[in-house]
């Protein structure tokens, strides 16, 4: 059994095991997310400017960048969320597609109850949606599903039926780049999970970048990490991963543009297979 494999076997004997006891564990989430949203309210502060976070973000990229990309003294993600946690307070947000959950898990362990953003398109594999919904149900973070302002059904009216297969680009930008640009109008931060060792395309991603698209900061606090420490991290912390992980899909979609990848293959070829769309349009690097 592959690692993605023993992580959830793991987990889901421990919950069907102790069922009164990790409905007792959400209730007692349930209340202190409660105290969280009320403390939020409370210390809640005006946006810092545009200009104010370009200037952040520029102080990130020098004190985290080291003296180049994937040098040795490029910072580790512990520095990376500690700077990020004493810079932005609570108007962080982490990015998460629920392929695998290891970003939500550790930022949560330096920042419980932080907002996890997922773009629910109307096209995800049930299992992705009930990733979703584990992770909402059983980790301390808060859970916003990001939707479309059209539901499928009006898309299809407006632009004719499965714009996924008639103009991939656009459709991702109606349901994946609209929304999450709308959702991110109120943080000053947002943290995604790109790893270099993902694609070609992202060889080169940073650690701390300034997002003009979206007017925010954006940071990748694994960037650096390999597939085999992403691995280990899910094996050691016994992380939540989307099923499809280990059934021959490395990557993660909506499921009309996602297909099984051959062993040994890029990792991102099952996505929009056959086009040279290798993007959503949610991480330009």
């Amino acid at each position: 059994m592959s690692t993605l494999g023993e992580a959830n076997a793991f987990t889901g004997v421990f919950a069907a095991g102790g069922g009164a006891l990790v409905a007792q564990q959400r209730l007692a989430r349930q209340a202190e997310w409660r105290r969280e949203a009320e403390r939020r309210e409370r210390e809640r502060t005006p946006r810092r400017t545009e200009a104010e976070l370009q200037r952040i973000a520029a102080q990130g990229r020098d004190l985290l960048h080291g003296s180049q990309i994937g040098a040795q003294d490029e910072a580790d993600a512990a520095r990376v969320l500690a700077w990020v946690i004493d810079t932005f307070g609570d108007r962080i947000a982490v990015a998460s597609s629920m392929a695998d959950t290891v970003l939500v898990h550790l930022v949560s362990s330096y920042k419980p109850w932080v907002d996890v953003l997922f773009g629910d398109t109307g096209y995800h594999f049930e299992t992705t949606l009930a990733t979703r919904d584990r992770v909402a149900a059983d980790m301390r973070v808060n859970v916003v599903s990001v939707r479309p302002r059209a539901s499928v059904a009006e898309q299809d009216l407006a632009h004719g039926k499965d714009l996924f297969a008639s103009d991939p680009t656009k459709c991702c930008h109606l349901r994946k780049v609209v929304p999450m640009r709308d959702q991110l109008a109120d943080y000053e931060v947002w943290l995604t999970g790109v790893r270099r060792a993902d694609a070609p395309s992202r060889a080169q991603a940073p650690i701390v970048v300034w997002d003009q698209a979206n007017k925010l900061v954006k940071v990748n606090p694994i960037a650096a990490w390999s597939d085999e420490q992403t691995e280990r991290y899910i094996a050691e912390n016994a992380v939540i991963v989307n099923p499809l992980l280990s059934q021959g899909y490395p990557s993660i979609g909506c499921a009309p543009c996602t297909s099984m990848v051959e062993p040994g293959a890029d990792p991102r070829s099952g996505r929009w297979a056959g086009q040279t769309k290798t993007e959503c349009g949610l991480h330009v690097i």
